[in-house]
């Protein structure tokens, strides 16, 4: 079990990256255009296995890389009905999550890479992430630590999804992969190249239904550092879940610098795959922090069992 979670959650991780590299690529029309049905989603073009095109095997690898989790996760949910019934709950969650993704994917291709299916998508993406996260804890046992500030991680972390989300509501108005696509239509790059200031003020909310969708996605991202900040700086002090408090703020000083760099530089694929890698560690190293300050009632538990 504890070897299945930690492949299923790297799997995951990468599957996410190559998620990453469809849309830079302009591959997520690469198995057939916008209301294709059934010939463009499941199938690749009407077959079963695609053709020589790059953006179908692009598109292709992807979907089975996505298949492939969903039996591991499967299998985890099988193992839990075999051998560990308390895991079950989470296990059946996670299935849940990885057929309705799929359902999601479809859609999303589909609906011509709407922005709204786009950020769902990667949203979703980041729940199940998140689940393995959680279940990976259950089944090493990992312990939990007391007097950490377990309400600001709370908060910390929803920010930090919320920003995810948004910046996936951003990348969904490029529209790569749709043939009427030109570099500069979509919200990426409507503040020019100006960060942390945009066309000449901090935040001129208003401008353009653009500007908005740029400006919310730095909105979130100015919350979360702020609250992720404070988070380390109380963990430290507290001496609670350090090495998580440390790679935070790692991450989140590295995060905020390629989020820069890809505003400032011309459009770099590299950039903008790191820059989604790390937005996924800085979820994963914050819920993790959030996860391992057990509420008093799960500490009373544990006190129990030891004095048991």
């Amino acid at each position: 079990m504890r070897r299945l979670t930690l492949v299923t959650g790297i799997s995951t991780f990468v599957l996410i990256i190559v998620g990453g590299v469809v849309r830079v690529s302009d591959s997520g029309l690469g198995c057939g255009p916008a209301g294709s049905g059934f010939h463009g989603w499941p199938f690749c073009n009407g077959d079963v296995v695609p053709g020589v095109d790059l953006n179908s095997i692009i598109e292709y690898a992807h979907r089975v890389l996505a298949i492939v989790v969903g039996f591991m996760i499967l299998g985890l949910f099988v193992l839990a009905w075999r051998r560990h019934r308390s895991l079950l709950p989470v296990t059946g969650a996670l299935l849940v999550l990885v057929v309705a993704q799929g359902a999601l994917g479809g859609a999303t291709v589909e609906e011509n890479l709407e922005e709204a299916y786009v950020a769902a998508h990667l949203g979703l993406a980041m729940v199940l992430i998140g689940l393995l996260l959680y279940l990976w804890r259950a089944v090493t046992d990992a312990p939990t630590e007391s007097g950490g500030p377990r309400r600001l991680a709370i908060v910390a972390t929803g920010f930090v999804l919320c920003t995810i989300v948004a910046g996936g509501y951003m990348a969904g108005t490029q529209n790569y992969g749709r043939a009427d696509y030109q570099i500069g239509d979509g919200a990426h790059h409507a503040c020019g190249k100006e960060f942390p200031s945009c066309n000449g003020e901090f935040m001129p909310f208003g401008d353009s239904r653009l500007v908005d969708i740029h400006l919310t996605h730095r909105f979130f991202m100015y919350i979360a550092s702020a609250l992720v900040i404070a988070l380390v700086v109380v963990a430290l002090r507290r001496r609670v879940a350090v090495r998580y408090a440390w790679a935070l703020a790692g991450l989140l000083g590295v995060q905020i610098l390629v989020g820069a760099l890809n505003v400032w530089l011309d459009e770099y694929e590299l950039l903008i795959l790191l820059h989604l890698a790390l937005g996924t560690l800085l979820w994963v190293a914050s819920l993790g922090m959030t996860l391992q300050m057990a509420p008093a009632r799960e500490r009373a538990r544990r006190a129990e069992a030891v004095a048991a």
